[in-house]
């Protein structure tokens, strides 16, 4: 399959996508591709056996869109001939690959836990007739990559009000080389800890029904776990057992890929097998039958020595009759029994060694990987405060630097979609919900003004004589969706006894106005009378666009230290936030574990990046899922208060 940059003949080039050793894409390359092709597809109902499934799409219109994929992508900067004009800059980047082809790239889907079949979800085969809707972890990366990109996702926005939708993933980062995860004790903590969740996910007994969504919740804290009783054998002297804290080894599997990201069983065994050598599990019974296959992965590694639970090697048994359960080692790593404060001893980052992983099955060993090739990318995590000390009340930089203790708190509670809901919630009963309203505008304003993107199947008409790219359309699009939203902002919250008139410096105010006096009546030719009508609006080119941002920018931070002078002090002093400043944690956070959506730079067009990534574990979370989640609470805990 290749990519290839369009239109300019002199600037096309054709390469084929990366593959690894096992045959795979590069993890990026598939997520972004992936993604790329659900915004290209239509999303409707599909019926199969006589039902009926919404949002889903078919093996041919996969296959027919992945034929001629086109996504392009354009920029706004500075001419740097003439930096105050703006000038854009669009990338047309186009798949092409067989039927066949496609329908291997579906099953990557597939195998990356992306999509599932609609009619038998525990079918991991992409069939030739088959229809398919997007799982949780899909509709996670396909937010996050519309996010990054400037993506019009309207046509998308039933599927992510009524499907269920991952809210945390941890992404393990990989070696460029291989695209193989870089293994270390680091990792294996953040990842254990995130497997087995912040207490032990009992299964419960109760027979009342639940729903899709309270299902995928309940996954989500962890893997499910149980007792096991190992039935005695008094000819051998062997009294009855129970095991506590037991979980089947298939439903492994399952849990790491739908909640990281894991590609496949196979690389989820080999994590598992990690966990084995790192004496975070241990194996309870395989009572399988002579007959029965069995797919055993091995992974070795160097062992520290002395009294360390880490073996040179790890064996994880993926048979539908094996059952594991948590060791000693395990449950201390989990802090289950403790207060999740860490030591330096217990830190992810007490060992930061690279550890190479070397992977076998029962019937045959694989290629061995040399240990320097473990180097090519460095897997350190480095313990920063966590973000609950950082929200605390309590945290001791208040007494060197309150106002810059509290701009960091303001900056992780907007960054923290659960924290952001439950702040706005404050800000609504204190009669200043507009502060916070209008920086959220204008931040979305911004990033829509730097980067749009669209995708689509180029169908044969679209391709020969048409002469306006689907870059070029989309930017005419979204250059007048771009005027509207800047004097939406403006006539909301800016103008004389708008709606919910910002209360700002009156210099601010003025300079705003001056401004949009000259271009009005230059363009106009009419006065400007404290509000924009649409016919005045239309008349804005980019680069005054461009100004009115800049001075959006100068409000937009003059409200930020408004609410971190104001309104956090008193924010995180509420019952409502002290009883969730712990939210944030799903294990110890580091440096690198927790990344949101608004975090880092735009992403390059897919399959497109070749820049090294950091080895490490983060956490990336859905704004849709985790505002839904607290929207869910808040409700719950009124029916309660109710009643």
């Amino acid at each position: 399959m290749s990519a290839m940059p369009d239109p300019d003949p002199q600037a096309t080039s054709s390469h084929m996508m990366k593959t690894t050793k096992r045959g795979r894409p590069y993890l990026k390359d598939t997520l972004d591709l992936f993604a790329t092709l659900i915004v290209s597809l239509e999303l409707g109902p599909h019926k199969q056996f006589f039902k009926t499934f919404p949002h889903s799409f078919t093996t041919d219109e996969a296959a027919q869109n992945l034929a001629s994929l086109k996504f392009s992508q354009s920029n706004r900067g500075p001419d740097p001939r003439e930096p105050t004009r703006v000038v854009t800059t669009t990338t047309t980047t186009t798949f092409s690959m067989t039927r066949e082809m496609a329908k291997a790239m579906s099953q990557h889907f597939m195998d990356a836990r992306l999509i599932e079949n609609a009619t038998d979800p525990s079918s991991n085969l992409f069939k030739d007739r088959g229809v398919y809707q997007l799982t949780p972890k899909g509709l996670h990366v396909l937010e996050r990559f519309i996010s990054k990109n400037g993506i019009n996702s309207d046509h998308l926005q039933p599927v992510f009000t009524s499907q269920p939708i991952c809210v945390k993933l941890l992404h393990l980062e990989r070696r460029a080389s291989d695209d193989e995860i870089i293994v270390t004790q680091s990792v294996i903590t953040a990842l254990f800890r995130r497997f087995v969740g912040r207490q032990p996910n009992i299964q419960s007994s109760t027979d009342k029904p639940m729903d899709a969504f309270q299902k995928y919740n309940e996954r989500s804290k962890g893997i499910s776990l149980m007792e096991v009783t190992e039935r005695g054998q008094p000819a051998m002297g062997k009294p009855s057992q129970v095991h506590r804290h037991c979980f089947q080894a298939v439903a492994a599997l399952e849990w790491l890929c739908d909640f990281t990201s894991v590609v496949g069983r196979e690389e989820a065994a080999e994590m598992a097998a990690q966990f084995v050598r790192f004496g975070l599990i241990t194996l309870v019974s395989d009572k399988r039958k002579n007959n029965d296959s069995a797919i055993i992965f091995t992974v070795r590694g160097s062992a520290p020595g002395g009294n360390s639970p880490v073996s040179q090697q790890g064996e994880f048994r993926c048979t539908a009759k094996a059952i594991y359960k948590i060791t000693d080692e395990g449950r201390r790593l989990a802090h289950w029994d403790t207060s999740r404060g860490v030591t330096s001893q217990e830190s992810p980052s007490a060992s930061s060694t690279n550890l190479t992983a070397n992977r076998s099955s029962v019937e045959a060993s694989s290629d061995n990987l040399d240990s320097k090739k473990a180097n090519d990318a460095s897997a350190k995590i480095h313990r920063r405060i966590s973000l609950a000390e950082k929200l605390n009340a309590n945290y001791e930089a208040d007494k060197k630097n309150s106002k810059e203790s509290n701009t960091e708190r303001l900056r992780y509670i907007l960054e923290e979609p659960g924290l952001r809901s439950l702040f706005r919630e404050f800000l609504r009963g204190n009669f200043c919900e507009e502060n916070l309203s209008f920086w959220v505008d204008v931040e979305d304003f911004k990033k829509k003004f730097n980067i749009t993107s669209s995708a689509m199947a180029v169908t044969p008409a679209s391709r020969p004589g048409n002469r306006a790219t689907p870059g070029q359309a989309a930017m005419e699009r979204h250059h007048e969706t771009l005027i509207n939203t800047a004097f939406i902002i403006y006539n909301n919250y800016l103008a004389p006894s708008s709606q919910c008139e910002l209360n700002i410096d009156h210099g601010l105010r003025n300079e705003l106005v001056k401004y949009l006096e000259e271009v009005i009546t230059s363009v106009t030719g009419k006065p400007f009378t404290g509000r924009i009508e649409p016919e005045q609006a239309s008349a804005f080119n980019a680069t005054q666009l461009a100004t009115m941002i800049k001075l959006y920018g100068r409000i937009q931070t003059h409200v930020f230290r408004l609410m971190a002078t104001d309104s956090v002090p008193k924010f995180i002093k509420t019952p409502k936030f002290l009883a969730m400043r712990n939210w944030v944690e799903d294990f110890d956070p580091t440096e690198n574990d927790i990344q949101l959506l608004s975090a880092g730079s735009p992403m390059s067009p897919p399959g497109l990046n070749n820049s090294d990534e950091v080895g490490g574990a983060y956490m990336t979370i859905s704004q849709q899922a985790s505002e839904r989640e607290h929207r869910q609470q808040l409700s719950a805990a009124a029916a309660l208060s109710s009643s």
